[in-house]
């Protein structure tokens, strides 16, 4: 997978265990498969924008804060 994936999957895990949530729970409360979870945090799928939506909304974050948070990794990256 491309870079972003990746860099999407660990703002989500980084999110995920700072809101204290397996990811058994974390799908629940999602609404999504467990092994689905543990494929976005590993960057092995792209996810389409409604899925980043409830993802956010299950972490109780604005969906811009996910995307701000991988430009900002992104910008250290390079610099």
């Amino acid at each position: 997978m491309d870079q972003i994936e990746l860099e999407f999957g660990k703002v989500v895990r980084k999110y995920r265990e700072k809101a204290g949530h397996s990811q058994e729970g974390f799908a629940d409360v999602a609404g999504l498969h467990r092994t689905y979870i543990s494929s976005i945090e590993l960057g092995k799928v792209q996810v389409g924008i409604g899925v980043a939506e409830k993802l956010a909304i299950a972490l109780d974050v604005p969906l811009s804060k996910l995307f701000r948070e991988i430009e900002r990794r992104r910008d250290n990256q390079s610099g």
